[in-house]
């Protein structure tokens, strides 16, 4: 029988506004209960970092701003050409249970298998590429998904009773590409390996409260991304 998935496309936001509604996506997960593949853009360039990364190490590193701390870990992320994604998943699914290598595979081999039915070779990285401290995209780390050598997706996690959130990002090629053929590509790819149906979902009046306080309590507050 098909798993019901929801799908939530969410399109551009505002730096501040896309980590807070990744995160209300993870404490409502089991509400939810159900994972949640959302693709959303920016409305600006900006640049995030791993939750437990240095603020004061990054700023030299980058000249995107703003500046924000994601909920998850991982490296600094540029995000002013890429196709961004998360997906957050309940404590009760099968994905949560997974180890923390395991998921980053699955996540990786998806996206693999969505750029090989639109035409676009790449492969999984066997091991790893020497990395700048804290840049995710330059070198890689094992289970990267490379095109030609090169770093094309990384993700970050975080795992918490209330289930599991990944953040993700793709670096297209530079090749002729359209983000709605890959986005339909990831549906179509979970559809035949994963019996996955897919649900649109809207956020209701609750994750809509949760992401704007947590917009006020914590992502629009300079304090909260400079605190380390």
């Amino acid at each position: 029988m098909p798993e019901t998935w929801f799908l939530l496309q969410s399109g551009p936001g505002n730096p501040a506004w896309n980590m807070a509604l990744d995160e209300a996506l993870l404490e409502n997960a089991p509400q939810l209960a159900r994972p949640v593949l959302r693709f959303y853009g920016w409305t600006e360039p900006a640049a995030s970092f791993g939750y437990s990364q240095h603020f004061a190490d990054l700023e030299r590193v980058t000249l995107l701003r703003p500046l924000i701390r994601r909920p998850t870990g991982g490296g600094l992320v540029p995000h002013d050409a890429d196709w961004t994604y998360s997906l957050a998943v309940p404590p009760n699914h099968a994905w949560f249970k997974l180890r923390a290598t395991e998921s980053y595979q699955r996540v990786h081999e998806w996206i693999r298998d969505a750029f090989a039915a639109i035409g676009v070779a790449s492969e999984l990285s066997p091991c790893c590429k020497k990395e700048i401290p804290g840049q995710c995209f330059v070198g890689a780390e094992k289970f990267d998904l490379l095109w030609q050598g090169r770093k094309i997706a990384g993700a970050a996690q975080r795992r918490t009773k209330a289930g599991l959130l990944v953040q993700g990002s793709v670096q297209p090629p530079p090749i002729r590409l359209a983000r709605a053929d890959w986005e339909q590509a990831m549906r179509a790819v979970a559809q035949q390996q994963f019996g996955v149906a897919w649900a649109e979902m809207t956020p209701g009046q609750d994750l809509e409260f949760a992401a704007s306080a947590l917009v006020e309590k914590k992502y629009s507050q300079p304090d909260y991304h400079g605190k380390r």
